[in-house]
């Protein structure tokens, strides 16, 4: 049994479900289930039952959960002592975030970070914020920059960073749109660009459907940055975070609008997996960040 086995293991436990840590972790779920199997043939025990739903972990199952979490523990402390020299901390620390928030939020921390821990090397990834936990969940990422999702995976900690409130914007030159010129606008005839998915999506699908309206979606795009783009070129009306607009270079080319009631904000901040919260490197990021 490798520690991909036992990383494959924790994903499963996390999630409970074996079509979701599948996806998770780039495999199919005929193949994390072989491994699982192979897991347990390995321990000569049931460590899950597959014929309820959600998954359950047997009493086996949460012994070897347990084993798992203090292994990769214990292997990534001694990666970190060996390469470790007497005084500074060392190794690579992978975080992953938006575009937003690699000029928003992380220059600030990763300045502290830098000037304490000198021998780490930071390994920072862009892509859709809606990326975010499943980067983490697929072992991607060690620490994600996120918006706090509705609900928490199981097995994930997170602390709030900053919060931005989630608005409506629309093309500075509002003519352009003319259903937004007739006073209320007629949601129903907005053209409405949108992100294909993750929490800002299901809050202003959620915002729709309380008023029984159904929204006329011109684009569904995979990034806030994009949504602010699009909108300042003339052909719907987005929903992101402010702080995607206040750091936008196109922020001059739209304006906010005021509708009510106005969507919930957003939380931004670090989320880890909570059984990696005493590794060295990740401790060191959470202490920068926190204390």
């Amino acid at each position: 049994m490798d520690y991909k086995d036992l990383h494959a293991f924790l994903t499963l436990a996390s999630t409970l479900h074996l079509g979701r840590a599948a996806e998770l972790l780039h495999m199919s779920p005929s193949t994390l289930s072989r491994r699982l199997s192979r897991m347990e043939q390995d321990v000569g025990a049931v460590l899950m039952l597959r014929d309820s739903s959600p998954l359950e972990l047997t009493i086996a199952g949460e012994r070897f959960r347990q084993h798992a979490e203090h292994t990769l523990f214990d292997w990534q402390t001694l990666r970190n002592e060996v390469n470790t020299g007497v005084s500074d901390l060392s190794g690579q620390l992978t975080l992953f975030c938006s575009v937003t928030a690699s000029f928003s939020v992380l220059p600030d921390l990763l300045s502290r970070f830098r000037e304490q821990y000198p021998n780490v090397d930071l390994n920072i990834l862009t892509g859709d914020a809606a990326e975010s936990i499943p980067r983490l969940m697929s072992g991607e990422a060690d620490v994600v920059v996120a918006a706090r999702p509705e609900t928490l995976e199981q097995g994930l900690t997170f602390r709030a960073l900053t919060s931005s409130p989630l608005i409506f914007i629309a093309p500075r030159n509002m003519a352009v749109i003319p259903a937004l010129t007739r006073g209320e606008p007629d949601w129903s005839e907005v053209p409405m660009v949108l992100s294909s998915g993750g929490l800002a999506r299901s809050r202003v699908d959620k915002w729709f459907a309380d008023r029984q309206i159904e929204p006329h979606i011109y684009a569904q795009v995979a990034g806030n940055e994009a949504i602010v783009s699009m909108v300042a070129l003339g052909v719907g009306v987005g929903v992101v975070p402010e702080l995607v607009v206040r750091n936008s270079p196109v922020a001059s080319r739209v304006r906010v609008m005021s509708v009510q009631p106005e969507l919930e904000s957003f939380l931004i901040g670090l989320c880890s997996h909570s059984h990696r919260l005493n590794e060295p490197l990740i401790q060191a990021l959470w202490k920068t960040a926190f204390d």
